[in-house]
């Protein structure tokens, strides 16, 4: 039996990976387990270390570790060179590389709702692995105008700067109104349990022309992306069919096993 796993920090373990690849193998007659594991930062090098020892044979890794993760692979993909930031690992012998299905399956999702961003503008916010995945894929879409917006200004200003969009400061988000047909939260927080300070600001968020809201995030009772789109009469979508796309992504580099995507789809469904 092979065996995978996802790792990260204290919120893996409420990750669905583990449930939906092992629904999805299962169903696909693939003899493998799928495990979370807590890692600490400073133990990245030793988590890796630990995949060879116990034969283990890929991993996701989960923020917040996608671009720290990097320094300890062996190689990269070239998507993932480019972006910066890694969610698979795929392992052969002793040998790690690193690839990024957040881009992709990002694309797939908008494919899915039928979303698309060419010559439109788009928000994102966050400025770690996943909003690079996203900023990058979608000035390949030929969005005509991204924003992204971060509290820290250095790596906002460079995110931006290095794949093509404005730097916004989130505290200046009360002050002034955004024109963006898709708005996407690629932070880690989505409810004003997590970030009350967040909830304010977005309270006070005006935006113009939103059609549709993406959040990143899923399994929140309360949602403050989602009362944004409810208040602009846009969309609103979680971050379930994103996942779902990218894990297809990355059974096919593991396995090479081509799994349609409908089954993803109803392992996520199958979860609620």
């Amino acid at each position: 039996m092979q065996v995978y796993c996802v790792l990260g920090d204290e919120r893996v373990i409420r990750s669905k990976s583990p449930i939906i690849f092992s629904a999805v193998m299962r169903r696909l007659g693939i003899k493998a387990a799928y495990v979370p594991f807590k890692i600490a930062p400073d133990q990245i090098a030793q988590a890796l270390e630990s995949i060879k020892v116990l034969n283990i044979s890929g991993a996701n890794v989960s923020i917040p570790y996608k671009e720290e993760v990097i320094p300890h692979l062996d190689v990269l993909s070239e998507g993932a060179d480019i972006i910066g930031a890694v969610n698979t690992i795929v392992r052969n012998g002793d040998l790690f590389k690193g690839y990024n299905t957040n881009a992709i399956g990002f694309m797939d999702a908008l494919n899915d709702a039928r979303f698309d961003v060419e010559g439109k503008s788009a928000l994102i916010f966050g400025t770690g692995g996943a909003a690079r995945a996203i900023v990058f894929i979608l000035n390949w879409l030929r969005t005509t105008s991204v924003f992204v917006a971060g509290r820290n200004q250095e790596k906002t200003g460079q995110l931006a700067d290095r794949f093509g969009g404005e730097a916004i400061p989130l505290d200046s988000l009360e002050d002034r109104t955004l024109t963006a047909n898709i708005v996407v939260n690629a932070t880690s927080v989505s409810s004003p349990d997590e970030s009350p300070e967040m909830a304010v600001l977005l309270e006070k968020f005006k935006v113009k022309d939103c059609e549709l809201v993406l959040d990143l995030n899923y399994d929140r009772s309360k949602n403050f992306w989602q009362d944004i789109a409810r208040r602009n009469g846009a969309r609103f979508i979680d971050g379930l069919s994103t996942l779902a796309y990218q894990s297809r992504r990355t059974l096919a580099l593991w396995t090479r096993i081509q799994a349609p995507p409908e089954e993803f789809l109803k392992a996520i469904d199958e979860t609620l």
